[in-house]
């Protein structure tokens, strides 16, 4: 499908540049709705040219280099230009920023959308425009963390900067604990080839309370929220791996009120005004506090559980808005929808998952996907940076979706085998 998309090419339609890694989750619900809008749809994806020429990609893009790539989308532009240039996942959202500033198309601007990427240029932003968020301090990673341990508040959050999914993310409740996160934090930095000469990390205040997630669409007139997700686990540490998300939120209208309220100011702070905005919030006793909020919609395949109007799914509401159509409403609809990320319980190789079937026929469950394929490494948080797969439910209420999910989730077992057994 996705070839024959990239193939289209008929005059008087709109055209649509998706911005993509080739491991997005998300490929196939925003190509669905594109076709059902009747646009052309061309893939930017981050790819080597060798690879490219190999795979057969037209467009292939090196998402970190966005000079030498905002020069290729210029010139693909005046060739036949864009309509719309859309990230289809955080990695693209800054190159999309500037290509469409490039191109003169309504997007968010370039510094807003580094604003959103990096925590620390984020927090200073928020905190600067009185935003609720927690009290942080930046350190370069070659500081002694002992230094770091004697300076941090405790308990605390040691995070990467720029890291997604909640990697690296790890709570510290005394000094020794604090220093063994910092080491466990530089090790993934290393790893992903970042320099200690030239990296920063962040140590921040933890704030209790629950937490949600909200998902809105910024316009000209503001932000419009499209929903709050609770998250009924605690999320309190040591690692922050997220599990269930619920629709709609069970908090009283006054809180989500509040919640609407501090995403939208914590958006014009960092410069966001155009597109969709995934934020991360606590809510305590003093009202809510801004985690964390990025110029993109929710992640993975978590967006099916989602429907607006007479059944647009979100990547439809959110194409209708970056090529500027009609679109028919922005009001949720449902009673009650879940959405769990299978976690990964401990590292190895994925030999198997057993009792999918079981699972898909508990009542009210949608769906399972297994997005993880047998014999593949997988790890968990800190380290890790997926998950195993997504359970889908629908029901009378959140109440009854969560406990589908959890019901479901309880019929899978999972066969990993650590990796040194598989060597033998």
């Amino acid at each position: 499908m996705t070839a024959a998309l990239d193939e289209i090419q008929t005059p008087g339609r709109k055209r649509l540049l998706l911005l993509m890694t080739p491991a997005t989750y998300r490929a196939g619900a925003y190509f669905d709705a594109a076709q059902h809008l009747d646009t052309e749809v061309i893939r930017g994806l981050d790819l080597p040219k060798t690879v490219a020429e190999e795979w057969g990609v037209p467009l292939a893009l090196d998402f970190a280099d966005t000079e030498s790539s905002v020069a290729t989308l210029k010139a693909a532009h005046a060739r036949q230009p864009f309509d719309a240039i859309v990230p289809v996942d955080d990695s693209a959202t800054i190159l999309a920023a500037r290509a469409n500033a490039a191109l003169g198309l309504p997007w968010n601007p370039p510094e807003a959308a580094e604003a959103a990427r990096d925590k620390g240029v984020m927090r200073r932003l928020m905190a600067a425009a009185g935003v609720p968020s927690p009290v942080f301090r930046r350190f370069p990673l070659t500081t002694d963390p002992h230094e770091i341990a004697r300076q941090a508040p405790y308990p605390c959050v040691v995070k990467p900067l720029r890291l997604s999914g909640s990697r690296g993310v790890i709570r510290a409740n005394t000094p020794d604990e604090l220093v063994a996160a910092v080491a466990r934090l530089e090790r993934i930095l290393l790893d992903d080839g970042n320099a200690r000469a030239t990296t920063d990390i962040l140590v921040e205040d933890f704030i209790p309370g629950v937490e949600v997630a909200l998902d809105g669409l910024l316009r000209e007139d503001g932000l419009h929220v499209l929903a709050i997700f609770d998250k009924p686990d605690p999320l309190d540490g040591p690692f922050f791996e997220e599990t269930i998300y619920t629709t709609p939120s069970r908090l009283s209208a006054e809180s989500q009120a509040a919640i609407a309220d501090c995403a939208g100011r914590a958006a014009a702070a960092i410069g966001l005004r155009d597109g969709p905005i995934h934020a991360e919030l606590r809510v305590n006793e003093r009202g809510p506090w801004m985690v964390e909020i990025a110029g993109r919609s929710i992640g993975g395949l978590c967006s099916t559980i989602l429907e607006f109007g007479a059944g647009m799914c979100l990547e439809e509401l959110l194409l209708r808005h970056a090529l500027r159509m009609e679109l028919p409403s922005l009001e949720s609809v449902g009673v009650g929808a879940g959405v769990m990320m299978i976690p990964i319980p401990k590292g190895g190789v994925l030999r198997s998952v057993y009792g999918v079937e079981e699972a898909e026929a508990v009542p009210n469950i949608t769906g399972i996907e297994i997005s993880i394929r047998p014999h593949t490494v997988v790890t968990p948080l800190p380290e890790g940076s997926s998950y195993l797969g997504f359970i889908f439910a629908r029901a009378e209420s959140p109440a009854a979706a969560e406990e589908a999910l959890r019901a479901a989730h309880g019929k899978l077992r999972f066969d990993i085998a650590p990796l040194l057994q598989m060597a033998r």
